[in-house]
């Protein structure tokens, strides 16, 4: 047996185990799929994760950078009381619309707002409305701009704010100084500023499993 195959078996006993079967959650995979949408989404057991993190920090207001086709947006939001709100950026209007559908489906549409355009754009335009601080910001889109990201999660957050950011590790490249790969050097620049920021506290977490080898990293505003 692979080691990749090993990995992939370990993440589908953990998701049989631990994370039931559920029809929006595996419709918004089976949608994603028959639109064409590249195979990147969180897998079953992060997702869960996802949820929890939000749910032990008590999340009302949820950021994500990043959509798909909203998988990872359906874990977040169902993670928010009735009253909690969820903006989730995707560049891609085809993803959008699809993530729309799935969110709906799964009664999440009241909640979540996908908004569609470059986040760059988006979210200055996010910061002028002056919404209430987000208790939790998910990072998951172009890894070129993670420095940029964090940065407006810090301004969109407040003290005791959770901040993560996904696909760090990019198969250990991340440890090449000297790589002329873009998301590899917007990533070591997000993770140099989560090191460096006075206002964060933060670690990075390598994984293994069905999504290949890679990891997070996750801060914790603190001023």
């Amino acid at each position: 047996m692979s080691e990749s195959q090993r990995w992939a078996d370990v993440d589908d006993y953990f998701t049989a185990l631990l994370v039931p079967a559920d029809d929006a959650l595996e419709a918004a995979l089976r949608d994603s799929a028959a639109e064409g949408l590249p195979p990147i989404s969180v897998a079953p057991n992060q997702g869960k994760l996802l949820h929890l993190l939000a749910r032990i920090q008590g999340a009302r207001h949820i950021l994500e950078i990043g959509t798909l086709g909203g998988y990872s947006t359906i874990w977040l939001g169902r993670a928010l009381p009735a009253d909690g709100r969820l903006i989730t950026l995707e560049y891609d209007a085809k993803h959008a619309d699809v993530a729309r559908r799935n969110l709906a489906r799964a009664g999440l549409d009241g909640i979540a707002e996908v908004r569609t355009g470059p986040a760059l754009e988006s979210l200055p335009k996010l910061a002028d409305e002056n919404p209430e601080p987000f208790d939790l910001v998910f990072i998951d889109a172009d890894k070129v701009n993670n420095q940029r990201y964090v940065e407006w999660a810090l301004r969109l957050t407040t003290t005791g704010s959770l901040i993560i950011v996904d696909n760090v590790v990019r198969g250990g490249a991340v440890t090449d100084a000297d790589s002329t790969d873009p998301g590899v050097r917007g990533t070591r620049a997000a993770l140099r500023l989560i090191a460096e920021h006075p206002r964060l506290s933060g670690t990075a977490v390598q994984t293994v499993g069905s999504k290949g080898y890679d990891g997070f990293a996750l801060a914790r505003v603190v001023a």
